[in-house]
């Protein structure tokens, strides 16, 4: 017995194209001496977009360089684009190089800022240090 040919318009047939209109996001670069991580999320929190310089390409030391913060930028922000954002807070964590390539490719990218945010932790005097070291 043959298979029942499915209607071209059928449920099975048809993707749902995820076709979500994000106007306002916030941008969350976290930037460490050794990794660029940026995350593009809506006002809620939710992840439509991420990137980080290894999943850009970059082996070994050159992830922790500017270029390699602002080619993740530049990749996580084009989907956001595509996506209708255009606004966004950005939120920078992290001592590392790319946190002003970050931000360079951000503002280049046409996205208005509403604010830039450091949210680096800070202890407030947290764990005691190891025992001076005695030679």
């Amino acid at each position: 017995m043959p298979k029942a040919i499915p209607k071209i318009g059928s449920r099975k047939n048809v993707r749902i194209k995820n076709t979500r209109r994000i106007p306002k996001g916030v941008i969350h670069v976290q930037a460490s001496f050794h990794n660029t991580i940026v995350t593009v999320t809506d006002v809620r929190g939710r992840v439509f977009s991420w990137s980080s310089a290894g999943t850009c390409g970059f082996k070994g030391t050159r992830r922790g360089t500017p270029f390699a913060a602002q080619t993740a930028t530049a990749n996580a922000i084009r989907t956001a684009v595509e996506q209708g954002m255009q606004r966004a807070e950005v939120m920078i964590k992290g001592p590392g190089l790319g946190r002003d390539a970050a931000l360079r490719a951000i503002r280049r990218s046409g996205i208005l800022l509403t604010f830039v945010r450091d949210v680096t932790p800070m202890p407030h005097n947290g764990c005691r240090p190891p025992k001076k070291r005695r030679v």
